[in-house]
């Protein structure tokens, strides 16, 4: 039998999802990973499903009304892992979390405040608070704009994206295993969590320059193997378990800065080479930058002054990322500029038993 689902579709960042009002599907959690397999698709092409094959285009927003008194809505994500017939809902998605703020205010979740509208977004899967500053003039979500963002085309409207107190999200600390370096299989790195589970390693403990194209990296078999090994060892020492069917923590390889910018990486999320970094991700590696005895000391130029605005260079661009210390030297919020652009809506069907 199929079943008509309302949704709405946005790119959001550098990634592309589908968006769902809680209430559209079933509030037991397996029938409704059930239904979000089925609409995006169970297997590797998607062909039977509406996702574009590829992790970053096979993501869902669950967003609800939040009984909260800090914020105006909750926003669950999962990521469909392709080709595997399940979901994974253990990290966050800021490139997603971007599309939360236009799609609450397109579903009529609430009413815009004037020439931009604060939407304060409560991210289930971290339990942390973001910020979402929307441009709203004439009482709408305003979608063209000049700001820019490497990894999605053209120009938008500008999102901003306060993330506050998102140290230990994942892991309950900036540093899971309590050090700033650990050696993995003889080979140095950072276990970090601000927001997105990370292990930052130097690409050149790894015989790599870091410069690879992702094609490159994700074609070296020997390559990925041992970098999984490193990530399955992380993973305990994260408290995260067993990560072998986990998309955290991402790897994510670092190197001298090449076109102006603070730090180089190549990320994996979590075995194939991603094209740019993600929102949450670039957060944790630029954490990282600015920690002493971090592995990145050495490689990283960081900024100074407080907030630090860092540049943090991926294949296809770069993403700045600001951080706010306090006196403590503890970085208390994120702000990154996203965009996101409104691509579809109406029902989406899905098969059920």
């Amino acid at each position: 039998m199929q079943v008509a689902v309302p949704f709405m579709q946005f790119r959001g960042g550098s990634s592309k999802g589908l968006y769902f009002l809680a209430s559209n599907l079933p509030s037991d959690e397996s029938e409704r990973n059930e239904w979000i397999l089925s609409a995006v698709g169970r297997e590797a092409r998607q062909i039977d499903g509406v996702g574009g094959a590829h992790p970053l285009t096979s993501k869902v927003a669950v967003v609800s009304p939040s009984t909260r008194p800090d914020a105006d809505v909750d926003f669950l994500f999962v990521q469909v892992v392709v080709g595997e017939n399940r979901v994974d809902t253990t990290p966050n998605c800021g490139n997603i979390l971007a599309g939360v703020g236009p799609f609450a205010l397109e579903a009529g979740l609430l009413a815009p405040q004037g020439e931009t509208t604060t939407v304060r977004v409560y991210m289930v899967n971290s339990e942390n608070l973001c910020e979402l500053i929307i441009q709203t003039p004439h009482g709408k979500v305003q979608y063209e704009g000049s700001a820019k963002i490497d990894g999605a085309p053209g120009t938008s409207a500008p999102i901003t994206c306060n993330y506050l107190d998102i140290a230990g999200s994942i892991c309950g600390a900036l540093l899971p295993s309590g050090h700033t370096q650990d050696v993995i299989d003889g080979v140095a790195v950072t276990c970090i969590d601000n927001g997105m589970p990370v292990v930052v390693i130097r690409a050149a403990d790894l015989g790599k320059t870091g410069l690879e194209s992702c094609a490159e990296l994700s074609s070296d078999t020997d390559f990925r193997a041992r970098l999984e090994a490193i990530r399955l060892k992380a993973g305990v020492l994260m408290g995260l378990g067993d990560v072998t069917k986990k998309v955290v923590p991402k790897m994510t390889l670092i190197a001298p800065p090449q076109t102006g910018g603070h730090i180089s990486t190549r990320t994996f999320i979590p075995h194939t080479c991603h094209d740019a970094i993600g929102v949450l991700g670039a957060v944790s590696v630029a954490t990282a930058c600015i920690l002493p005895n971090s592995v990145a000391e050495g490689v990283a130029k960081p900024a100074s002054g407080n907030p630090k605005v860092l540049s943090v260079e991926h294949p296809s661009g770069e993403f700045s990322v600001e951080l706010l210390q306090d006196e403590q030297g503890n970085v208390i919020k994120a702000g990154l500029l996203r965009t996101a652009r409104l691509l579809s809506r109406g029902e989406v069907f899905i098969t059920v038993d």
